[in-house]
């Protein structure tokens, strides 16, 4: 409840308390506010034990935290009948990454120069584009890749 609080938020609060309600009050406060916060958290746990009890026996299992969005998701995701773990495992995105990089790059990756020596072991020849190289001089009969009118 108090995660959020330091200690010297909790000094400052305990002063504040003392300058305002006096040495001589600030006991019976305290009891006063202890005894309001155990007749509210026994005013809820009576009123989810009703709810439960009016859902029926279907409802046994229902806990009023899944009801946060955050605790549901989490609890679907960590229950593994879909498999997702298995995916998340399966999945290597810097591999991914470094693979497109490469194709990019007009460079072979680790996982495709293995099957690329495989290939060319077996009579096919792929070749690659290197996209980065210009050419300086067209042919005789060439024209050139854009249209000289329009620029």
């Amino acid at each position: 409840m108090f995660n959020d609080i330091g200690p010297l938020e909790l000094v400052t609060l305990v002063v504040l308390a003392v300058l305002v309600f006096g040495p001589e009050k600030l006991p019976k406060m305290i009891q006063d506010v202890t005894r309001t916060i155990r007749k509210i958290r026994d005013f809820s746990e009576s009123a989810k034990a009703d709810i439960r009890e009016e859902l029926g026996p279907e409802f046994k299992d229902f806990e009023f935290e899944d009801l946060n969005p955050k605790t549901f998701i989490r609890k679907q995701l960590d229950n593994d009948e879909l498999g997702l773990k298995e995916i998340r495992n399966g999945f290597d995105l810097k591999k991914e990454m470094a693979d497109v990089t490469d194709a990019v790059h007009g460079r072979e990756s680790e996982s495709s120069a293995s099957s690329s020596a495989s290939s060319s072991s077996s009579g096919s020849t792929g070749g690659t584009v290197d996209m980065t190289k210009k050419r300086e001089k067209l042919d005789q009969d060439e024209r050139p890749p854009f249209d000289a009118d329009a620029t």
